[in-house]
């Protein structure tokens, strides 16, 4: 039992010692809270705990000065980044709100590293301790932005561990020492701690890379260069600005609740990602301000409409004064405001209106193009757009298509007019009923009903007046064969007069007769053919053939009517061929062949081509489709010009023979085909290729001719030689020579010409050259017409061969003889004029 009340009197006191320690701590902790961690906390570790329940029940927003650390609503503390804590504490403030009870209470958090103990171990061979952990090595370091001072402000010591054997003097460099931005740090040479002279803006610099150097007094360096990173730390110095002090967004009018018109946006220059840059915004107030249209999202800066209330007709721009806010929208945080406009874009969401109920308006009869009427309307869409500018249209009344209403572009008024004219016999008075629109499709509001048209009435009153003939119809078809002989009556064009009903009185002319076709009868308006009526003509468009008539009152009033006459097809034409046809060897081998019908199409295609029998052997002529053929040739053709019989017929059979002209050209189109033009040849003409056989025979028929006209040559000469040569001269020889020059010398100097009643002849003597031997000397003959003469130089001597016998001075022969005989003795003997060593001139 003594025992058992000794462990439970222990008990109870440590009980008791543990309510009074969280009692006591309780008290404190709404003031000041302390709390020892590791110098290095990682992210997202837990920190401690803080019963924020003790300090305020209802806390509405729990927010840390420091971004580093977050708090949850059970207190927990949670690092957000990687921390290393220096020997020195660091603190921040836990901040608990109450909106509904406007109560706040601040919390100071204290953080204190830990000191790491390692246990110190002796070597057994060793002297002297050894540290478990060197001091030279690089340490965080951070100055809090814009601080106070006081000034030089100690933030850092470095120290090595060689201090402890030789005298060490510290010193640092880098930008913020002994770089741009100069003198804002400095170290003391002998303790090594480092110092801030000024207050620095991290704005501009966020952090300083500085190194530290350890030397001996004999510059000795026992350590390497030690790298020093001051951080700059933030300070919620910088109020958040929207990018634009006045923003313009627009939004259609009549939009869903919801519909997004814009988002704004601020900049907030402290660091990012921060409380200092949580920036939160809200509209402070609306122009015109009721009722409220629209919202904005805190966070994002979307603004949104929040009704379907939006009539620029009843206000076409609102602003808003809009406020960003940092620390999450925290009162305590930096603020700043800007100007939104937002405008409303036009909807087609009004109808245009008619400023009356009813029209009135008056026209006399078959009055054309004349206007009668215009008519307001006021819209209050936007003006000069598409949603305002009215199209007008009518409804009823207008069956026979008189009137016409179109809209003024300047002042956007109706104008209705009289495009056709109205007969007062017909309708003393029209009731038209005409409805206004816009060119753009009207819109229909949210929770609205289907908007209706705007319609109005206009009565139009047709006045008397006397008119002239009436043209009706004003079109009138009559048909006729094709092929009408001249001297033919047709019923032509007949007007009324609608006075009377009749169309007595009225006198008729024509115009527009192009081919003079008709003549027309004056007071009936009947026709008479002039000419033959061609339906191939030129003037007949589609099978008809228009010319007008103009009908005229005693007044001089008159109507015009259009007379088409409908020409029935007849087959009166044969098929026609048009063009040349060409056939280049370098691209095909054929051509197509398109003969052209000028009868309608059921009097001409399908067509039936032939060739005659001759053109057929070299030729073939193909029916492709009843419409063109195909010519080729049955074998290669020279190049040049072919004509070919050819006969085409029609459906019906009417036929037409026709030459037609074909090219056989060595070309790749028939463009380039460069054959010169000339004669056409007929195909009977056209070269034929031989076979050897037939050039065999072709050369022998002429070698046996050549040998039957030199029979026929050599028997006449025999019996020219018989007549003319004496026979005790058949020795001399007469010789043949192309070649004009002197002639050999003659030996004999006597020549003897053949007597006429010598009829002794050696047949067997050869037809020559005539000379003699003797003395060599030149001769010459001469002969004339109607007597002979012989002269010759021989050794100066001259003898002549005179008509009479035995006549002269060395007559070597007596004898007469005719010319005649002289040319059959030696015409069939020469080929030539010109005898070697004599002359024969003609006179």
């Amino acid at each position: 039992m003594a025992v058992a009340s000794a462990a439970s009197g222990s008990t109870f006191c440590k009980q008791l010692l543990f309510s009074l320690l969280v009692l006591i701590l309780f008290s404190d902790a709404c003031k000041k809270i302390s709390l020892q961690v590791p110098s290095h906390l990682q992210a997202e570790t837990l920190v401690g705990k803080v019963n924020l329940e003790e300090c305020l029940k209802s806390a509405s927003h729990i927010l840390s000065s420091d971004p580093d650390f977050r708090i949850l609503e059970d207190g927990s503390i949670y690092t957000t980044n990687d921390l290393m804590l220096s020997s020195k504490r660091k603190s921040f403030f836990i901040l608990l709100s109450d909106s509904q009870r406007q109560e706040q209470i601040k919390i100071e958090l204290v953080l204190a590293a830990r000191e790491n103990k390692a246990s110190r171990k002796r070597h057994t061979k060793d002297t002297s301790l050894k540290r478990s952990k060197r001091r030279w090595a690089p340490i965080p370091c951070s100055v809090m932005e814009n601080s106070l001072g006081p000034f030089p402000q100690r933030i850092q010591q470095i120290e090595s561990d060689t201090a402890q054997n030789y005298t060490i003097f510290y010193s640092i460099s880098g930008p913020g020492v002994d770089k741009e931005p100069v003198n804002f740090f400095y170290i003391e040479r002998d303790t090594g701690y480092i110092f801030c002279t000024r207050s620095i803006d991290r704005e501009q610099y966020q952090q300083f890379s500085l190194y530290g150097y350890a030397t001996t007094p004999d510059g000795y360096v026992p350590e390497y260069p030690l790298p020093i990173v001051i951080v700059i730390e933030d300070d919620n110095d910088n109020a958040p600005y929207f990018e634009s002090k006045l923003t313009t967004f627009t939004v259609l009018e009549n939009c869903k609740s919801g519909t997004s018109v814009g988002q704004v946006t601020a900049i907030d220059n402290d660091e990012p990602d921060t409380l200092h840059t949580r920036l939160r915004y809200k509209i402070l107030r609306q122009i015109p301000d009721h009722p409220q249209h629209f919202s904005v999202h805190p966070n994002t800066g979307v603004i949104t409409t929040v009704t379907s209330l939006l009539d620029r007709e009843s206000c076409d721009t609102y602003t808003l004064i809009m406020e960003v806010r940092d620390m999450g929208g925290q009162h305590f945080g930096l603020f700043n405001t800007g100007t939104i406009t937002i405008s409303l874009l036009d909807e087609n969401d009004n109808l245009p209106v008619f400023t009356e109920t009813s029209y009135f308006a008056e026209v006399e009869e078959n009055r054309i193009d004349v206007e009668i009427l215009r008519m307001k309307v006021y819209d209050n869409d936007l003006p000069n757009t598409p949603h305002s500018k009215a199209v007008y249209r009518i409804l009823r009344g207008n069956e026979n298509g008189a009137f016409k209403i179109s809209t003024d572009p300047n002042t956007n008024e109706a104008v209705l007019c009289v495009v056709k004219p109205l007969n007062y016999e017909v309708h003393h008075q029209i009731i038209l009923q005409v409805c206004a629109l816009n060119e753009a499709q009207l819109s229909k509001k949210t929770n609205s009903q289907t908007p209706t048209t705007c319609t109005t009435t206009v009565t139009v009153k047709v006045k008397d007046r006397d008119e002239g003939p009436e043209c009706r119809p004003p079109v009138k078809v009559i048909e006729s064969k094709d092929g009408l002989k001249a001297g033919t009556e047709l019923i032509g064009y007949k007007a009324v007069d609608p006075e009377t009903g009749s169309s007595e009185g009225l006198r008729y002319t024509k115009i527009g007769d192009e081919d003079n076709w008709f003549e027309i009868n004056e007071i009936t308006g009947n026709l008479k053919t002039v000419k033959t009526l061609d339906r191939e003509s030129k003037f007949v468009k589609n099978d008809q053939y228009n010319f007008s008539v103009i009908a005229r009152d005693a007044d001089g009033r008159s109507c015009t009517g259009t007379l088409v006459v409908l020409l029935e097809d007849d087959n009166d034409h044969a098929p026609q061929i048009t063009e040349e046809l060409t056939i280049c060897h370098t691209d095909k081998d054929f051509a197509v062949l398109k003969p052209v019908d000028p009868d309608g199409p059921d009097n001409g295609s399908p067509f039936q081509f032939h060739l005659d029998n001759f053109a057929s052997k070299f030729w073939t002529l193909e029916s492709k489709d009843g419409k063109t053929a195909i010519l080729r040739e049955k074998e290669p053709l020279d190049y040049g010009y072919y004509s070919l019989p050819i006969v085409i017929k029609d459906r019906h059979g009417l036929s037409a023979e026709h030459l037609l002209s074909v090219r056989v050209c060595d070309c790749t189109t028939p463009s380039d085909c460069r054959m010169p033009a000339k004669k056409q040849r007929d195909i009977k003409t056209s070269n034929i290729i031989l076979g050897k056989w037939a050039i065999l025979a072709m050369v022998l028929g002429s070698t046996l001719l050549l040998c039957v006209l030199f029979t026929c040559f050599w028997v006449t000469a025999k019996r020219a030689e018989k007549q003319c040569f004496p026979e005790d001269r058949a020795q001399q020889n007469l010789i043949v020579s192309n070649t004009e020059g002197p002639g050999e010398e003659v030996m004999e100097a006597n020549i003897r010409l053949p007597t006429q009643t010598s009829n002794v002849c050696d047949t067997s003597v050869s037809v020559g050259t005539l000379g003699g031997q003797g003395v060599k000397t030149q001769q010459s003959f001469e002969m004339v017409k109607g007597g002979y003469t012989l002269e010759s130089n021989k050794g100066g001597g001259h003898q002549t061969l005179e008509s009479n016998k035995g006549v002269g001075q060395g007559v070597t022969d007596s004898g007469r003889y005719a010319y005649t005989d002289w040319h059959s003795f030696t015409q069939p003997r020469l080929g030539e004029e010109s005898i070697r060593g004599h002359t024969l001139v003609k006179n």
